[in-house]
């Protein structure tokens, strides 16, 4: 990704610090998208005598095909010191359209995540991605330009995740690598729903990785404990295999999905996969479910036609349906991509 560097004296340090910047990243895309049957929430005005007496919101049928956007800016400061030791701090801008009636949103910045990095060590607090966020192919291939289906699709439990959007949760995350191995732990405290009353509950999670050869093996366990006797705490394990093999790519999934809801609580499992066809085509492969009947069961085919310096065209369609859901959805999009 093309970074734009920014140095002057107010981004130089002075004795003592090695180096210092600010860079900007990020990326936008624009295209169609379509989902069968899309359903949203818009205002609902009353009026009497010319006058509005009532407004509020009303769920209708809207479009189902929409005009679908995102614009990504991630701004970085970053300093090192003399002894190698890298701090940065991270705050993100973006602005996506609402996903149910395709009308644009203003921009607006997230909460900032701040990391110290040294050697194989990193630790990363406040808006923080936790081990699950991290782990090496759980997201697998999404297909889609809006990554609308993954082999994910079948796992319910809340866990710590970085929000583009908003302030995030405060968290803390740790990480580190030797050699081939990963290890990474999160905590944060989430508010939970208990027997319909909120609870401020505990939750952390585990995870391990090893690489060997061009295969890639992500173990991650993670819990939420309301410390509630009698009450049976969510928790969520994950395994993932991921490989490459010339022009093939693949990954595997399978989740305990122990959400202690009837309806969500089970296993969920997928897979994925990519092929290039000559040197600009990609095609992508996504499936994912879960035996709970809530579970969300996604299969997806897309491709990536690379225009070079950045810039690609990107679309899929595929099939969204669960064993409780009264009909399937049949989702599309297509649209272009440009990294900057």
């Amino acid at each position: 990704m093309k970074k734009v560097l920014f140095a002057s004296t107010a981004l130089i340090a002075t004795a003592g610090v090695a180096a210092a910047e600010v860079n900007f990243s990020g990326y936008g895309r624009f295209g169609i998208g379509y989902v069968e049957n899309r359903s949203g929430t818009i205002p609902n005005i009353s009026t009497s005598g010319g006058v509005i007496t009532t407004v509020n919101s009303a769920l209708v049928q809207t479009d189902d095909a929409i005009l679908v956007s995102r614009f990504r800016l991630n701004i970085d400061g970053i300093v090192e010191t003399d002894g190698g030791v890298r701090f940065e701090g991270r705050v993100r801008l973006q602005a996506d359209e609402d996903s149910s009636t395709g009308e644009a949103n203003a921009a607006g910045l997230n909460g900032a995540r701040f990391s110290v990095i040294y050697g194989g060590l990193r630790v990363d607090a406040g808006n923080v991605a936790g081990s699950f966020d991290n782990l090496a192919n759980y997201y697998g291939n999404e297909v889609g330009l809006e990554l609308f289906a993954g082999q994910y699709s079948g796992v319910n439990y809340n866990f710590l995740a970085y929000s583009s959007t908003g302030s995030g949760a405060n968290a803390v995350f740790f990480q580190y690598a030797v050699g081939d191995f990963a290890f990474g732990a999160s905590y944060d405290q989430a508010t939970v729903g208990i027997n319909g009353a909120p609870v401020d509950a505990d939750r952390w999670d585990i995870s391990a990785t090893y690489t060997f050869n061009n295969i890639t093996a992500a173990i991650a366990y993670g819990q939420t404990d309301a410390g509630i006797a009698g009450v049976s705490d969510p928790s969520l394990t994950v395994l993932t295999l991921g490989g490459e093999w010339g022009d093939f790519g693949g990954t595997l999934f399978v989740a305990d999905d122990a959400t202690q809801v009837a309806a969500t609580d089970g296993t969920a499992w997928g897979l994925s996969a990519t092929y290039n066809v000559g040197a600009a085509t990609t095609l992508i492969f996504a499936y994912g479910d879960g035996n709970a009947s809530a579970d969300l069961q996604q299969v997806a085919l897309g491709a990536i036609y690379d225009l070079g310096g950045g810039a690609s065209l990107r679309g899929g369609i595929g099939v969204n349906d669960c064993d409780s859901c009264v009909d399937s959805t049949v989702v599309a999009d297509f649209g272009a991509q440009f990294n900057f």
